[in-house]
């Protein structure tokens, strides 16, 4: 008899085994159901925040998974600690660009605080981290054949806009620019870089708004599915991103977002 051929798999594979991953704002809301998404998919988790009693909570819950887990006290837009804790991290494959901020407030009043609030966090930390994590990975010899994953968390209103959110859209769109520019100069590093962009999901950040009625109707009424996101939908695309099935992915931006943009 011949020998056998073993053929190449037609499913490629979504597990995260023998990778470390970097989840940002990873202490409550979205964030920290990422980390414990990319946990339960095989990564090991550096968990950073502000917040030293929410990260003592995430990691014991990685931990208890098998899996390893690190926690970083740092708030993002304090840039020389934050590209410190960074660049020391002993392993880097992945980065989950997640800490983020939104202040609604109509464009003819808002004021100069929350612009550069938002401005702030979300795009200069945004990128600063973005390019500390990048940093990080070319450390490795081998990052090509070894492959990286950064996935920033954008939103929706990075594609359209929306009543109230002017600087947070505005944002969102600069997010959006930077996801493409950096996977196009990424490109050749073996680094892949692509974002996630979700409708509305019920967060501490978003319950405040949702709490409306009439609010809450309107964004029923955008979302052709007929209900909001789940926690748990943006941690399949996230898992996705970072995943050898997505090998062949750079510089989109996988809205999860009910159908709301193809209308």
């Amino acid at each position: 008899m011949g020998e056998s051929v073993v053929s190449e798999s037609a499913l490629p594979s979504f597990n995260l085994d023998g990778s470390t991953a970097l989840v940002t704002g990873a202490g409550r809301g979205i964030g920290r159901t990422l980390a414990l998404g990319l946990a339960e998919a095989g990564a090991d988790i550096v968990a950073l925040s502000r917040s030293a009693e929410e990260l003592e909570s995430i990691t014991g819950e990685i931990r208890a998974l098998g899996r390893d887990a690190s926690a970083i006290v740092c708030d993002v837009i304090k840039t020389g600690d934050m590209q410190a804790a960074i660049s020391n991290l002993p392993k880097l494959d992945i980065l989950v660009n997640n800490a983020g901020t939104n202040i609604p407030e109509s464009f003819l009043d808002v004021q100069e605080q929350s612009l550069d609030t938002l401005l702030t966090l979300n795009v200069k930390a945004a990128f600063l981290v973005a390019q500390a994590a990048a940093r990080r990975m070319l450390k490795d010899d081998d990052r090509k054949t070894r492959g990286g994953a950064i996935v920033h968390i954008s939103s929706q209103l990075g594609h359209v806009s929306l009543i109230d959110r002017s600087v947070y859209s505005m944002t969102k769109h600069a997010v959006e620019g930077m996801n493409k520019a950096m996977a196009t100069e990424l490109a050749t590093t073996g680094i892949r870089v692509n974002a996630v962009a979700p409708t509305w999901v019920e967060t501490p950040m978003t319950g405040p708004a949702l709490a409306d009625p009439q609010f809450r109707n309107f964004i029923m009424s955008c979302i052709p599915m007929g209900h909001l996101a789940q926690m748990r939908d943006i941690t399949g695309a996230v898992v996705f991103l970072c995943s050898p099935a997505s090998a062949m992915i750079t510089g989109t931006s996988l809205l999860v977002d009910g159908g709301w943009t193809a209308r």
